[in-house]
């Protein structure tokens, strides 16, 4: 592979795109909120690019209507409004790594998040997110199977209030492994999953530890053999373990038990496109959410563009 041939890298982008809100508004981890925004990878999640240095850009925009319960009905109609501009650094070394090459990356969001609740409050926040950064292993086994393993870690850098209806950052920790698997043929079929498991720490100032997350971004598509590949992708969302606060006092606790340990899932899928030209890629996507508990239901929209430096 050289630099004009490479697709979209793998590197975990945990990007922390969406609101901190109240458990009174959202369940499901603290405030309904994931560190990774669910199904922005599109098209070569499991390819690192050649050793070199790269630039991306994501573009995105997160709109939803209502919050869902733990039986999946209505909890409250929302306008929730999350707009985020996200520049990324990757570097991929030299170094072999049981066989695959050695990368790195890092990025720091800027978010515009605005929530209006029918008959109730409202709140708009502008500014830096959460920090991620991590290394990530890119093995190469053909010319169209790639695959990579990573761990990314999520730093608290985004401003946080408990007393706010929504916040720039989540206000805890975040550890991510990462593996993603890529099928890639330029006139042909193509399949990428990335499957994600997110341990999350305690929240400090409210004492909430939000439950293990397992998640994976997908993408299906056929490439027209002329630097076009067309198709669909969006994500599978399951929490795995309850949410706990560990305060003798913790206004959640009861609401945690009530809503079994306040566990979230969703599903979403759309169209998706990417267009490969002389050593760049766009890609873009639209998806929307559907079998959603304890979270915010809405649609998706994500530009994706990369480069090397």
């Amino acid at each position: 592979m050289n630099k004009k041939s490479f697709s979209t890298p793998v590197i975990a982008c945990t990007t922390s795109l969406l609101l901190a809100g109240t458990s009174q508004l959202a369940q499901a981890t603290e405030g309904g909120l994931s560190s990774w925004p669910m199904g922005i990878e599109i098209y070569g999640m499991g390819i690192l690019p050649p050793p070199g240095t790269y630039g991306q850009v994501f573009v995105g925009n997160y709109l939803a209507d209502s919050l869902r319960d733990n039986a999946g009905d209505k909890a409250a109609d929302i306008d929730l409004r999350a707009t985020t501009i996200v520049p990324r650094f990757i570097w991929v070394t030299e170094q072999q790594v049981l066989g695959g090459n050695l990368g790195f990356h890092a990025l720091l969001p800027l978010n515009d998040i605005r929530l209006n609740v029918k008959n109730g409050p409202h709140d708009h926040k502008r500014g830096i997110g959460d920090a991620h950064f991590g290394p990530v292993v890119g093995f190469h086994h053909s010319d169209k199977f790639h695959t990579a393993v990573g761990v990314d870690f999520v730093a608290p850098t985004g401003s946080y209030d408990k007393d706010d209806l929504i916040n720039l950052g989540n206000n805890y920790y975040t550890v991510q492994a990462v593996y993603a698997m890529t099928y890639t043929d330029p006139n042909g079929f193509n399949a990428d999953v990335r499957l994600m498991h997110d341990y999350n720490f305690e929240n400090r100032d409210t004492h909430y530890q939000s439950g293990r997350e397992l998640h994976a971004d997908y993408t299906l598509g056929w490439g027209l053999g002329n630097g076009w590949v067309m198709g669909v992708g969006g994500h599978a969302y399951q929490q795995i373990s309850d949410d706990k606060c560990s305060a003798s006092n913790c206004a959640s606790a009861a609401l945690v038990d009530a809503n079994d340990g306040n566990r979230g899932r969703s599903f979403s899928i759309g169209p998706a496109v990417q267009y490969s030209g002389n050593g760049w890629f766009i890609s873009a996507k639209w998806q929307d959410e559907s079998g959603v508990r304890n979270r915010a239901e809405g649609q998706t929209y994500w530009v994706k563009f990369t480069m090397p430096l």
